[in-house]
């Protein structure tokens, strides 16, 4: 049944059991299953759209208006030709555009918000616009809410709601099993959650009301579809350029036409003949396949990274990924599987290992796990909340606790300045209170007011520990509670027990993945609310220690901004962070001149994702505000899912830039064959329009195509991370590509020249017309590495290249031999001996490139032979 149709159900029971697979995972898996999917009327809307975008183009416009001169000269046929070539290059554009968008509709569809609902008795998740009125929805801290909805279950529920009050202190919410109707916005203990508010404490089970339009949010406006994706750097490089070279190209071509007539006569023919090559001067230098490029490039490569569990919500993020020179990790989940199981229970001078099943633990041990489990939540999302109520299940404690007449009374958070949760349980029949705490040594150390020489003997053992690489937390109890309770844990007395102790495998590809790292010139820093022995035993697993050097949270604190910044360089390990100093991590490493990469799950570390260059968020764990916030999302909060990102990030950027030079490198002779004849006397015209929308057929998929599905280099991941102030026209980007162009442009004149002896203009145009194209096909097979020859990447499959040269060839074939197609085209037929000179020509023109490849190949090679030799010596 569609769930549009489903009629609202009256199952309130709350539960978490059952959940199915996962969106986020199922729409990745579709995503690398199906590639692209659209329904059949958003392809159509798609392409009309696109067709009328494309045909407001200046490439479009240029060829209309060639093809109307052709018709006014009374050539309808190469006017039809012309035209016909139109609809041809609309559509390669039409594909292009439709593959991007189709590349982001599917990556809009797996960053859309998430909504954990129960439809059939089965917690899903689905997109947040498919949550319709009847729906019931599961609510934890970080989540927005996805639609109005009435509170039906609760446990201690606070949500921020000034975006629709400007009242920036968070609400308090109060179930209702009766309530229908919902109040306005702002009112404490009521039922009523509004779309696109944020839960900032508590879980609970709400009711949907009405969604869309008909929420809150929807009634205030539509202010959010208003909003445009933002621009990259890359973007507004290649724009300032394209508006530089379009400016050049109409004033190139209003000089071209006024030359051409004035040389030649002025005779009405003359002009129309010069019309026609300012057209083609005009279309030979417009690059409008620079931001072709970019849109395809980062769309592609955004989707390129999804298929590596990563996904990208900012394009930016892409172009940034190349210059990371420092990724901040947090450990559990992202350096280790985040797998928690209890592996000891220590209660005074006794320390059971649960890992051992020979072991059976004593009366005090197995108290210790229950109080433990009654300070975790009933149905926990917390690893190690889960791996206590596991162990509790296997061993038979805590449930007294899960069935009335227990009930939880209080709650008192995990806050910054105590790592420690409290609840107060209280026994209805019998009045009986019982009070559970678990958190950080030190601080149930506090709660529990040790003694000085207690408190140093319980935190020694705890460090001891640690230093196993287990995650310590203390456990104290109470049962003396009034109905008066404080507002702060602190005012409670508490006995202390003894300590819970949780081991989380370091993943079986981290180390690699961070002396990959290492080997880019990336430091990875780990930061970690963990006890510094823990977090320093992890670091040794996972290949991050450096210095050993591990700066807890209190140190951080006490230090200046210019101290900290003096030190960070030297710490590669952060313990005991809460997550507010994150941002303080992120602004002394931007200080330094890093560029951060900075991982987080959770509501307060928006703020650090926020300031980091590259924000990346737990897709897993991790909370709607935590994604907002963040550039990238990991599906799988795997650290080498990071590591992958930054090769393909590496490798875009990358082909980006061979992309561009191709397009310079190309540029340069059509621009100069369809300019010179102008400025000599008794030279023909050598390029038409025509002309250059057959080389515009063999230049966009070059550019789409060829160098977007270009593997990424050998030593991609051993050279330091690219500079941030890199740009993309760099000097020797544009250097190279020109000087590609002018041998290409030496090569076609010197062609033109001999070929004048003994043969006629029209001839001497095809020939010089079959080096052009065989050189192009030359720069791309060249241009594929900037490192390695031509021959070696014929080794290297890139199945784009193949189709791109055969069809280039065909086509070539078509318009050289097939005598109606000369005629539209203006050539002559030609001798093979003629021909073969002019494609041997096109082919070797850029030899220089190769051989200058040679050369840096060598000079590296027997560089790095010397320089070891001498560090033998």
């Amino acid at each position: 049944m569609n769930s549009n149709d489903r009629p609202p159900t009256n199952d309130l029971s709350f539960t978490t059991t059952g959940i199915v697979g996962l969106s986020d995972r199922e729409a990745q898996d579709r995503l690398n299953r199906d590639g692209f999917n659209e329904l059949p009327s958003q392809q159509r809307r798609g392409g009309i759209r696109i067709a009328l975008k494309v045909a407001q183009e200046p490439m479009f416009l240029l060829l209309v208006a060639a093809g109307l001169v052709y018709l006014v000269t009374g050539k309808p046929t190469d006017a039809l030709m012309l035209l016909g070539f139109v609809f041809v290059v609309m559509a390669i554009t039409i594909v292009q555009e439709r593959r991007t968008e189709r590349a982001l509709d599917a990556l809009r569809e797996l960053s859309s918000p998430r909504a954990l609902v129960i439809r059939e008795g089965v917690a899903r998740r689905v997109p947040g616009r498919e949550v319709v009125a009847g729906d019931l929805l599961i609510l934890t801290e970080g989540d927005r809410v996805p639609a109005d909805a009435l509170l039906r279950r609760a446990t201690y529920v606070t949500v921020d709601e000034s975006l629709l009050t400007g009242e920036s202190v968070p609400v308090r919410k109060l179930p209702s099993q009766d309530a229908t109707a919902l109040h306005p916005p702002g009112g404490e203990d009521r039922p009523s959650l509004f779309s696109g508010t944020l839960v900032t404490v508590g879980q609970g089970l709400c009711e949907v009301i009405c969604t869309g339009s008909q929420t809150a949010l929807g009634r205030i406006g539509k202010a959010l579809q208003n909003i445009g994706p933002e621009k990259s750097p890359l973007q507004i490089e290649t724009g300032r350029m394209v508006r530089v070279l379009a400016i050049t190209g109409l004033a190139a071509c209003v000089i071209v036409v006024v030359t051409y007539a004035l040389m030649r006569g002025g005779a009405w023919q003359v002009w129309k003949e010069g019309v026609l090559a300012g057209i083609a001067m005009a279309m030979a230098i417009l690059p409008e396949e620079f931001p072709v490029v970019l849109t395809v490039f980062l769309a592609l490569g955004a989707w390129r990274i999804a298929r590596s569990r990563v996904l990208t919500r900012r394009m930016p993020a892409i172009e940034t990924l190349g210059a990371a020179t420092v990724l901040c990790v947090d450990k559990t989940g992202t350096l280790t599987e985040n797998r928690m199981t209890l592996s000891r229970i220590v209660a005074g001078d006794e320390m059971v290992d649960l890992t051992n099943r020979t072991e059976h633990p004593s009366a005090a041990c197995v108290g210790i796990l229950g109080m433990a489990v009654m300070a975790s939540r009933p149905d926990p999302f917390d690893p190690m909340e889960r791996a206590l109520h596991d162990a509790a299940k296997r061993l038979e404690t805590g449930d007294e606790f899960r069935s009335p007449p227990w009930r939880l009374v209080r709650e008192y958070p995990l806050s910054p300045g105590l790592l420690a949760v409290t609840q107060v349980w209280q026994n209805s029949e019998t009045g009986a209170w019982q009070v559970a705490s678990k958190g950080a040594p030190e601080a149930i150390a506090e709660l529990c007011r040790l003694p000085d020489a207690d408190r140093t003997a319980t935190l020694s053992r705890a460090g001891s520990l640690a230093a196993l690489g287990l995650r310590v937390l203390g456990v104290a109890c109470s049962t003396s509670a009034t109905e008066d309770l404080p507002d702060d844990h602190r005012a409670l007395k508490l006995e202390f027990l003894g300590f819970v102790a949780f081991e989380d495998p370091v993943r079986a590809n981290v180390p690699a993945a961070v002396a990959e790292c290492r080997t880019a010139g990336i430091r990875v820093v780990m930061i970690t609310g963990d006890y510094p022995e823990t977090a320093r035993s992890i670091a040794r697993q996972a290949g991050l220690e450096r210095s050993g050097e591990v700066m807890t949270g209190e140190e951080l604190e006490r230090l200046s901004a210019k101290e900290l910044e003096a030190r960070i360089s030297q710490i590669d390990v952060f313990a005991r962070v809460v997550p507010e100093q994150k941002l303080r991590i992120v602004a002394a490493l931007k200080n330094a001149g890093e560029v951060v990469a900075m991982t987080g799950d959770g509501v307060n570390d928006a703020p650090a994702l926020k300031a980091a260059h590259i924000g990346i968020a737990m897709g897993g764990r991790g909370t709607d505000v935590a994604r907002e916030a963040a550039s990238l999302v990991l599906l799988d909060d795997d650290f080498s899912s990071i590591v992958a990102a930054v090769r393909l990030g590496r490798r875009i950027y990358d082909n980006i830039r061979k992309a561009v030079g191709f397009i310079l490198a190309v540029h340069v002779p059509i621009a100069g064959l369809s300019m010179i004849p102008v400025f000599v006397p008794g030279w023909p015209l050598l390029l038409l329009p025509v002309h250059i929308v057959f080389l515009e057929l063999i230049i966009d998929p070059a550019c789409s195509l060829v160098f977007e599905a270009e593997g990424a280099e050998p030593n991609i991941m051993r050279r330091p991370p690219r500079a941030p102030t890199e740009r993309l026209f760099s000097a020797e980007t544009v250097g190279v590509a020109i000087l590609q162009g002018l041998s290409v442009l030496v090569v076609c004149l010197l062609i033109f020249q001999l070929s004048r002896v003994g043969h006629g203009a029209d001839a001497a145009r095809a020939l010089v017309f079959a080096g052009l194209v065989v050189s192009f096909v030359a720069i791309i097979m060249m241009n594929r590495s900037w490192t390695r020859t031509a021959f070696t990447m014929l080794a290297e499959p890139n199945a784009a290249v193949w189709w791109v040269i055969a069809g280039t060839c065909g086509f070539l074939a078509i318009v050289l031999f097939v005598p109606g197609v000369q005629r539209l085209f203006q050539f002559a037929p030609l001798h093979e001996g003629d021909l073969a000179l002019s494609l041997l020509a096109g082919a070797a023109c850029l030899v220089w490139f190769e051989l200058l490849k040679l050369s840096t190949w060598w000079r590296r090679r027997h560089g790095g032979a010397k320089t070891a030799a001498r560090s033998a010596a």
